[in-house]
């Protein structure tokens, strides 16, 4: 990105900046790898730890005896509500204290948690360690993004988000494909624990290769509390716009994932291990595509100089809402799995986009706050009431004896992804119309 991108716009010019400190050169040669690559992992392990219950939900729901609504909660829920309650506070502790500390924090919290899910014998314990697992990861991408913005360079930065943002679907494919094989093979608990203490690995290697970020001396305005410096950015038409787009955003891509799986299951005849491996390599394949390529289009639609930074990503998902819906009907399992792969390439690449451009409007210093409050925009209504819903309508439509129920649940994912489209292009507009008033 170029200077521009290290100035605040939509109306908050007055924003003043950090001094670099001790911790916060810029790095560079293999260090920039190694820290990219360690972050990636970080993102990684925190996308397989989360979505592993729904490509295990069957299982889960037969042991335990649970509803779909009960699953629709439990995917769903939690995520919500600690997304809410704990994001913005660890984008704060990000932001103005060391953000590697924060991470690694919030990594072994998660794993613990999630190791703990493998030992619990009820849906009330069970939730309560998905609630836990949410308080750790809240604090992920917040913290990954500070270290992004002190350790790399402006102008490779929507590729490093891009980078960082890749392991979410390389996550989500691990998760489902190798979470559905073992859990075939030796059980759901065996697989959490597991994936528990994996993620304690990571945080040693965070620790290690990260290198310390010590706090800045300044990360908010002189007299501007960050509650404030928050309405601020809100206030401003285009975070306004990008904040309505996460809200939309999260209504498609939580029950996409926490029933994408149970739908070729029960529908077309996959095994878990089948539907993991289908869905979740292909998730996988379009992450490395859409999170690498998203960040390098970005980066240019930056250096550009126009402000049009939402462009792609809007159509994308307008292609993505056609196909879904036809792939929510077809007959052929492997047709239905082929057309969900615009849904899950625009997801993966509408991340750099959508950070990046957060951070290009909120100004240098703020990189975790402007996070911070995209997350609470695609955690909180979308996770909570999107798999619930889907979850009622397709009891709703087994107990009224109509076929495939669950796919019309699932028409939210569509409809959603129409409104994410109309957000991003609205904020498109907004971004490009501050850039001309520089």
């Amino acid at each position: 990105m170029t200077e521009t991108a290290m100035r605040s716009i939509d109306g908050i010019k007055d924003i003043s900046y950090p001094a670099a400190g001790s911790g916060s050169e810029y790095v560079s040669g293999w260090r920039v790898y190694a820290i990219l690559l360690t972050l990636f992992l970080v993102s990684a392990i925190s996308q397989a730890d989360r979505i592993l219950p729904f490509i295990m939900a069957e299982a889960i729901k037969t042991e335990l005896s649970l509803s779909d609504t009960q699953v629709g909660l439990l995917t769903g829920v939690p995520f919500a509500i600690c997304y809410t309650l704990l994001s913005l506070p660890l984008g704060r502790a990000a932001d103005r204290s060391s953000p590697r500390l924060v991470l690694v924090l919030c990594i072994l919290a998660w794993s613990a948690m999630t190791a703990l899910g493998g030992v619990a014998a009820s849906f009330l314990v069970l939730a309560l360690t998905r609630f836990g697992v949410a308080s750790g990861e809240a604090g992920a991408f917040p913290a990954g993004h500070a270290i992004i913005a002190r350790k790399i360079r402006p102008e490779r930065r929507g590729l490093a988000i891009g980078l960082f943002a890749m392991g979410l679907p390389l996550g989500a494919m691990v998760g489902f494909a190798a979470g559905g094989a073992i859990a075939d093979q030796l059980g759901w608990r065996v697989v959490l624990v597991g994936a528990g203490a994996i993620g304690g690995v990571i945080a040693l290697l965070v620790l290690l290769v990260i290198g310390p970020t010590p706090p800045l001396r300044q990360a908010t305005a002189a007299g501007d509390s960050f509650l404030r410096s928050c309405v601020r950015l809100l206030a401003g038409p285009a975070f306004r716009w990008l904040f309505v787009g996460a809200i939309a955003v999260g209504f498609a891509s939580a029950p996409f994932y926490a029933f994408a799986g149970p739908f070729l299951i029960r529908i077309h005849g996959f095994t878990a291990g089948e539907a993991g491996l289908a869905f979740g390599l292909l998730q996988g394949l379009m992450g490395i595509f859409g999170a690498v390529i998203g960040g390098r289009m970005f980066d240019r639609a930056v250096q550009s100089g126009t402000g049009r930074v939402l462009g792609p990503p809007a159509y994308l998902f307008l292609v993505a809402s056609a196909t879904t819906t036809v792939a929510l009907f077809v007959p052929q399992g492997w047709m239905a799995v082929a057309l969900l792969v615009p849904g899950m390439l625009s997801f993966a690449f509408m991340l750099p986009w959508a950070f990046g451009a957060a951070h290009l409007v909120a100004g240098k210093g703020r990189e975790a706050q402007a996070t911070s409050i995209v997350m609470v925009g695609s955690g909180l209504m979308g996770p909570a009431l999107g798999p619930l819903i889907v979850g009622l309508v397709s009891d709703a439509a087994s107990a009224a004896q109509i076929s495939n129920g669950l796919a019309f649940g699932l028409l939210m994912v569509p409809v959603a992804s129409i409104a994410t489209a109309l957000a991003m292009l609205v904020a498109n507009r907004r971004i490009a119309e501050a850039f001309a008033r520089r």
